[in-house]
């Protein structure tokens, strides 16, 4: 028994793989089409979300400046620098005014404590009322009117002032008064002391606490004026 002959056979088994690879050819050309195409849209897509992005910048940037100076777009930084955002700037204002009033008073309460004048307490730490209390107090309560007690500037203000406070009823206070005590020790020393000559320690540092509750009360209502005034 004779075998048919096996070679149109194996040429149609050659003609099947070939089909097959030239379909899988085909896919995979299709396929880096595909990934070509997305990767063209995607940066189509990217290129387009940042011409936008750009151009709601720009718009929200002209908006701010026309805000800020309607009449010189281009200058919206003049009006917040300078010598000119600083009288545009309320609490600012109101901290430098307390802190000058609580120094003139100074003079007037030194003179009803003591029967005399004394124009240096202008310029001196101490005494009634507490200046440093005063112009940190009007500060944080300008804040408060103008951007209101929820806003982070107060809360700012508001640790600022309780520290300010602490320390010049507590540490300054303290520190004057030991300052009064080596005065006393220095001048009962022997003129040949090697201290004996050290210039007078000076002690009006601190605050009593009359006089940062005073310095208080004349910054919140300094604070207060100034600020409904900015409103």
């Amino acid at each position: 028994m004779s075998h048919p002959p096996m070679r149109p056979l194996v040429i149609q088994n050659h003609r099947k793989q070939g089909s097959w690879l030239h379909t899988a050819g085909s896919l995979e050309g299709f396929a880096l089409g595909v990934n070509r195409l997305h990767s063209w849209l995607g940066h189509a897509v990217l290129d387009d979300a940042q011409a936008r992005n750009s151009t709601a910048f720009q718009r929200v940037a002209t908006d701010f400046m026309m805000e800020a100076d309607p009449e010189h777009p281009g200058g919206f930084l003049a009006p917040s620098g300078g010598f000119k955002g600083l009288i545009h700037n309320g609490p600012c204002i109101a901290a430098v005014m307390a802190f000058v009033i609580a120094q003139v008073l100074k003079v007037f309460t030194y003179w009803y404590s003591e029967r005399r004048w004394d124009f240096t307490r202008l310029i001196g730490s101490g005494g009634m009322p507490s200046s440093h209390t005063g112009c940190v107090v009007a500060l944080t309560t300008a804040i408060g009117v103008l951007k209101g007690t929820g806003s982070e500037a107060f809360a700012v203000g508001l640790v600022f002032s309780l520290v300010v406070m602490y320390d010049a009823s507590g540490v300054r206070l303290h520190a004057g008064r030991q300052a009064s005590v080596l005065n006393m020790i220095i001048t009962e020393l022997p003129p040949d002391h090697p201290v004996s000559d050290t210039r007078p320690l000076r002690d009006t540092l601190g605050h009593t606490p009359l006089q940062v509750a005073v310095g208080a009360m004349l910054g919140m209502v300094v604070g207060y004026i100034v600020g409904v005034t900015y409103l």
